[in-house]
């Protein structure tokens, strides 16, 4: 008896350190996480900050000519800001209906064989380098926008609107349907006993009863689209204009690709600034979103 309850004692000693062990190490890795944010934030103000007091907050962010090589430079980012609001939008606007959609049908309405053929398809379509998104906008999308609407060139807002579009896709059906999977099959049940039919019920019932995991879809897609870059630098023409659909334009991502090779001075510190910018409105866009997400959850 005596030799049974020292194992029984031995067994909880040994669970508890075990359990203390692994509280450590998530420690360590949360605190980990939370320190390289903080590392990565604190470098983007030191570094963007000097040009930002150099050129001055009103003219870097509401001036409207991007000239940095010039005999008098110009460092005005607004038509990259609005750009980069736009594109994210647009692309969101087509993707999240799309995504949502695609979504139900899987979960709810297709056929084995092809709720299977769905998802391999997603799947595959989330493992795509950007690069490749890239290559089949210029070669195939862009070339079918400027016939299209005959233009002189496809790379436009709206072409890089289109990629961006298919790029956040993954993203949101991946995330929806696992959401809309959680849903409690009595929810269904109950409706369907009322008389609701089907549609009524998955639309009625089932999506909004996911709705905290769509938006959360929805803000990893945003995440996805403003911060894209190879596909986009492809597709969008790289020229600072105001944002015009088929006009080509440059976003805050591809500004920095494609001059931080040879920048030097006060133009490479505005570089650190524009990509601050950008690091600024990530932060804003998640905190709007998980503040709307907090709030749906509470309802």
């Amino acid at each position: 008896m005596t030799d049974v309850k020292t194992s029984a004692f031995k067994a909880r000693r040994a669970k508890n350190t075990l359990e203390k062990v692994m509280n450590g190490i998530f420690f360590i890795c949360g605190a980990a996480s939370i320190l390289c944010v903080a590392a990565i934030a604190a470098y983007m103000i030191v570094s963007g900050l000097p040009a930002i007091r150099e050129i001055g907050l009103f003219d870097f962010l509401f001036g409207t000519e991007w000239a940095p090589t010039a005999a008098d430079p110009k460092f005005g980012i607004l038509p990259m800001i609005l750009t980069s609001i736009t594109g994210t939008l647009g692309a969101v606007l087509i993707g999240t209906p799309l995504g949502l959609f695609t979504a139900v049908f899987i979960c709810y309405l297709a056929p084995k064989k092809v709720r299977t053929i769905l998802t391999a398809a997603v799947e595959l379509l989330a493992g795509i380098p950007s690069v490749i998104y890239g290559l089949v906008g210029i070669t195939v999308i862009s070339p079918m926008v400027a016939n299209v609407f005959d233009l002189p060139s496809g790379a436009t807002l709206f072409t890089a609107i289109l990629v961006l579009s298919v790029m956040i896709l993954p993203t949101i059906v991946s995330v929806t349907v696992t959401s809309l999977r959680a849903v409690p099959p009595e929810y269904s049940d109950g409706s369907l006993a009322l008389g609701a039919t089907d549609v009524t019920t998955i639309f009625k019932m089932n999506v909004p009863a996911a709705k905290s995991g769509i938006i959360t879809g929805i803000v990893l897609g945003v995440g996805r689209a403003i911060g894209e870059t190879m596909a986009i630098i492809m597709v969008s023409g790289n020229v600072v204009n105001m944002p015009n659909l088929f006009k080509s334009v440059r976003f805050l991502t591809t500004g920095i690709v494609s001059e931080m090779s040879y920048a030097s001075g006060l133009h490479r510190q505005a570089l650190f600034s524009v990509g601050l910018i950008l690091f600024i409105f990530i932060i804003v866009i998640n905190l709007v979103l998980t503040g709307i997400l907090k709030k749906g959850a509470k309802q």
